[in-house]
């Protein structure tokens, strides 16, 4: 059993992944936010920071990217790896974003199996590189999910993501498993999990039902409780209240190392509409918290929410 840390745009940089890592346990693959693939003469992948080599030693990381041209995948895919040397990719349909929608990428190109099928033909035909696919269920209909698997399905992808919600939903209301066991039977191709396993419980509950799935992505849920791909496997946690200090400190410190505080809080801020979780804090203390302006004072407050017994 294998747990993946699912990207979050503008989260899960190669800052953030790299600390949690030092911190935490468990967790045994990361994919990247997405970036846009273009044709080659626009290509300067070497600004793509987040993906470089050095940038990556700590846990096996897969490049995620986004666009809809089977062209623009090709030049893309070659030219990363020319520079970087990775050989495994993957595509993200299932992005529900409004604006990302609209311009039929994310989730927007699921309602459209013919730009499915075509990128990953070429992909597959003219590179020698793995690809996967990230998706949900469909935009509008779960169908469109059926269908993309019935297409794809005698190509020789690497592995298919299912969040099993619909992307008009976004996060909204329940997954729906019994559709996910309708996918489970139009693929053959290696499954992996992804939405709402906020427990262990949760985990068991699915694990039971899906047997077959040995591969779990957590993305919000491991931002609320860094912990629970440790709790998952049963491994030690110890003191997790200290270990959690010790990895925001840690992190506010290498974000200063590298930004201004103006961009550190901004930072800081975004991650606590997760971390107020496993803070216990209310949602009028978060409020007032995420009212402060000035790096020193968040600061300050956000640590003595932490240390409060």
């Amino acid at each position: 059993m294998r747990i993946w840390l699912a990207p979050l745009d503008g989260i899960t940089n190669f800052q953030f992944r790299n600390c949690l890592c030092r911190h935490v346990n468990g967790i045994d693959i990361f994919i990247a936010p997405f970036l846009p693939v273009q044709e080659l003469s626009k290509l300067n992948v070497k600004k793509w920071k987040d993906l470089w080599p050095a940038n990556n030693t700590i846990r096996p990381m897969t490049p995620q990217l986004m666009g809809n041209n089977p062209a623009h995948f090709v030049d893309t895919l070659n030219e990363l790896h020319r520079e970087y040397g990775y050989t495994s990719f993957n595509w993200n349909i299932g992005c529900p974003v409004a604006q990302v929608v609209r311009r039929t990428r994310g989730c927007g190109v699921m309602p459209h199996p013919e730009i499915v099928e075509a990128v990953v033909k070429a992909v597959t035909e003219q590179t020698p590189f793995q690809f996967s696919l990230k998706m949900r269920l469909g935009l509008h209909n779960k169908s469109e999910s059926l269908e993309i698997l019935d297409r794809v399905q005698n190509y020789p992808l690497e592995y298919v993501v299912i969040h099993p919600r619909l992307g008009e939903q976004m996060y909204e209301g329940i997954p729906d498993w019994n559709a996910l066991e309708e996918c489970l039977l139009h693929t053959s191709h290696r499954l992996i999990y992804s939405g709402d396993v906020w427990t262990k419980d949760d985990y068991d509950r699915l694990q039971e039902r899906f047997p077959t799935i040995q591969d779990w992505m957590l993305g919000r849920p491991i931002l609320c409780n860094p912990f629970l791909a440790e709790e998952i496997k049963g491994l030690d946690t110890g003191d997790e209240k200290e270990r959690f200090l010790r990895y925001y400190q840690r992190y506010a410190d290498e974000l200063l190392e590298t930004r201004k505080e103006k961009s550190t809080l901004f930072i800081l801020k975004e991650l606590w509409h997760y971390y107020a979780t496993f803070a216990g804090i209310t949602a009028d203390e978060l409020k007032t918290l995420l009212r402060i302006n000035d790096f020193e004072p968040f600061y300050e407050r956000s640590l003595m929410f932490l240390k409060r017994d």
